[in-house]
């Protein structure tokens, strides 16, 4: 099987990377950091710095970036709103200055992008207290081209409890209950990835659209709480669900993460619930290291090959590069 041929007709879909926040000044001048100086370089010319920028996601074959709108990691931001009003408007600006970038909204915009050899932009949100406790905020984001919610970004906020605050239990407030709800309504997808457990069952149990865990693994291979149980695995694909595997190391083995690990995961997941349900959500641009063999988007190929080493099938592996995440997004966006 010619594997670059394979990854390039395959719609390779990545459901989350950091790469906004890191050209906001807001966020790259408090830290001395590889991404320092990448908000006057821009998405349209390759750098060294990070890992995704317009000219390797097309050498790296990925068809579709999944770009994530959030404020400070803080549990009361001073400005979540406008600090995602601001990353939205610089993804508008990237747009339009490079030409092989183009923002999307529906499933597709991306095969319409892929026709063109261009890179489809998708924007989500990563933890909605950029909303500031209204939920009429959600319609206007959508207007912006927003597609994807996550309703928590790993601390508690107005909707819900995330990972790093998993000790009261807590699931989702009535105020989270109705973002669900109107996020079903509005046909934007409800992302789980940075939400606890009682949360993601709440969501499951209010929730009539398919959802997706963007950038989560499996917690049987690596036991980590942003990870998922075999159990939350199961539930996700009975609501016809998708998860993004995370390459952030922590989250891949707790000794030595390789592109290898990765794919373990991957192995796990198709095992215990076949391959319709999971793809690849790298988390680029949001972790300081990478799994060898992932050191930037230019890498994406080499799951290709390691999936063919596994002799996945053809169809598979199409479905896992992208597939199965544009089928859920036909399905609850159009």
């Amino acid at each position: 099987m010619d594997t670059m041929n394979l990854h390039r007709k395959a719609v390779v879909v990545d459901t989350h990377c950091d790469t906004l926040k890191c050209l906001l000044p807001e966020f790259t001048r408090p830290r001395d950091s590889m991404w320092d100086d990448r908000n006057d370089i821009g998405m349209g010319v390759r750098s060294t710095l990070g890992h995704v920028d317009a000219p390797r996601l097309l050498e790296g074959g990925v068809d579709c970036q999944v770009f994530a709108v959030s404020s400070e990691r803080s549990r009361t931001p001073t400005h979540p709103l406008r600090t995602a009003l601001e990353m939205i408007d610089r993804f508008y600006m990237e747009c339009n200055s490079c030409d092989s970038l183009t923002p999307v909204t529906s499933s597709d915009e991306v095969l319409d992008a892929k026709r063109k050899g261009m890179v489809a932009g998708l924007l989500s949100i990563e933890g909605a207290d950029v909303i500031e406790g209204k939920i009429e905020m959600l319609r206007v984001f959508r207007r912006l081209g927003v597609r994807m919610v996550g309703l928590v970004h790993s601390i508690r906020n107005q909707l819900a409890d995330g990972v790093t605050d998993r000790r009261t239990g807590g699931g989702l407030s009535e105020l989270g209950i109705q973002a669900v709800e109107e996020l079903n309504r509005l046909g934007m997808i409800i992302d789980v990835s940075h939400i606890n457990d009682e949360g993601f069952w709440d969501v499951l149990d209010h929730t009539k659209h398919p959802i997706i865990a963007s950038h989560s693994n499996s917690r049987v291979v690596c036991s980590h709480p942003r990870n998922m149980t075999d159990e939350m695995i199961v539930a996700l694909a009975e609501n016809d669900g998708v998860m993004g595997m995370n390459f952030a190391p922590g989250f891949v083995h707790p000794e030595q993460a390789t592109l290898q690990r990765v794919v373990d995961h991957i192995d796990h997941i198709v095992d215990l619930v076949g391959p319709d349900h999971v793809g690849l959500g790298s988390d680029f641009d949001g972790i300081p290291s990478t799994p060898v063999g992932l050191e930037d988007v230019t890498k994406m190929p080499g799951i290709t090959e390691e999936f063919v080493n596994r002799e996945y099938s053809e169809l598979d592996i199409k479905k896992m590069l992208g597939g199965n995440h544009l089928r859920l997004m036909k399905k609850v966006v159009g």
